[in-house]
């Protein structure tokens, strides 16, 4: 991979600091931009960050998003709680805004989208966050961009990141200790933070054969691109 320029979306986040960490860390990455509503609180030469309010309308953005050659949205809500029609704006309209923008600054630019193992690509399922994700898999997919769906099921943070969603935080208190046996029965639906992020530069350099990728993809590029940093 040359060296290019990555925008994260959802940097505060649980997966988004990890994405962030890597990104900053890896000598393939020249720049860094952050879109976010709060600061990522850190300094770095190779760190810029845009602080909004308004997630619907990018088009002040034009000219920092047209020198970006990957985006990696790790941007999300949990849908516990919320209607149809309000997680819809948050999930569908939210991403989808972000996305045309950049395919309109720069078409062609790789997008690599979080979404969650069994997101439902027909749209037509029982659960409504799964629908809603796969409207928004199959709007990405149709955008002039080299978009990519990460599906990943259960996420071990890294150390010290917390969740902002209170029953995420307790669901991982509880996990996260059983997370060294749980990968032993379950490794298919099992990854952390880090092989997220790895997989994401992987991806952003090399591309990948699968548009939508399942947690078994997921950890299979992750490792392959951390020994590679490693070497």
């Amino acid at each position: 991979m040359r060296h290019v320029k990555i925008i994260v979306f959802g940097a505060t986040g649980m997966i988004g600091q990890a994405v962030l960490a890597q990104c900053l860390g890896d000598q393939r990455i020249d720049s860094v931009l952050v879109v976010g509503r709060t600061s990522v609180g850190r300094q770095d030469d190779k760190l810029r960050e845009i602080l909004r309010d308004d997630f619907f309308d990018f088009a002040d953005c034009a000219d920092d998003f047209a020198g970006a050659d990957a985006c990696f949205f790790c941007l999300g809500v949990s849908s516990v709680g919320m209607s149809e029609r309000d997680y819809y704006h948050q999930t569908y309209e939210l991403t989808l805004s972000a996305a045309t923008a950049l395919a309109a600054a720069h078409p062609n630019a790789t997008f690599c989208y979080v979404t969650g193992e069994g997101t439902d690509s027909s749209e037509r399922g029982k659960r409504m966050w799964a629908r809603v994700k796969g409207k928004t898999e199959n709007a990405l997919l149709a955008l002039p961009l080299d978009a990519y769906m990460f599906r990943p099921g259960f996420i071990r943070p890294r150390p010290g990141a917390r969740s902002k969603t209170r029953w995420y935080r307790l669901a991982y208190a509880i996990l996260n200790p059983l997370y060294p046996v749980l990968s032993k029965l379950a490794p298919t639906h099992m990854t952390t933070s880090e092989n997220v992020a790895h997989a994401m530069l992987a991806v952003a350099d090399v591309g990948y054969e699968k548009r939508v990728l399942e947690n078994w993809d997921i950890n299979k590029l992750g490792s392959a691109d951390r020994a590679r940093s490693a070497s």
